[in-house]
């Protein structure tokens, strides 16, 4: 299993809220990372930009299914959009 995985997505309307920015929307690259402490940090950018955010709600607790559990609960949230972020997880 990697700490560092990786994915791009299109936020839904509402986009993806994040600690620095509010929100944002359209082409994303999503990046979730093991903090090694048992959390996991979430952090989002506009595809092909420089600047990297922090989703609301980062670093949030690893439950049972790891690190591919938080990345593909935060794709799909990111897809759904609505203010995306990591409440709940």
């Amino acid at each position: 299993m990697s700490d560092v995985l990786q994915d791009q997505v299109t936020a839904g309307p509402g986009g993806v809220m994040t600690a620095e920015v509010g929100v944002v929307t359209g082409d994303l690259t999503l990046v979730t990372r093991d903090c090694g402490d048992g959390h996991a940090d979430v952090s989002v950018q506009y595809t092909g930009a420089a600047e990297w955010y922090t989703v609301a709600g980062s670093p949030v607790r690893l439950r049972e299914g790891g690190l591919p559990e938080v990345h593909d609960t935060v794709l799909k949230r990111a897809e759904a959009g609505d203010g995306a972020d990591l409440s709940g997880i």
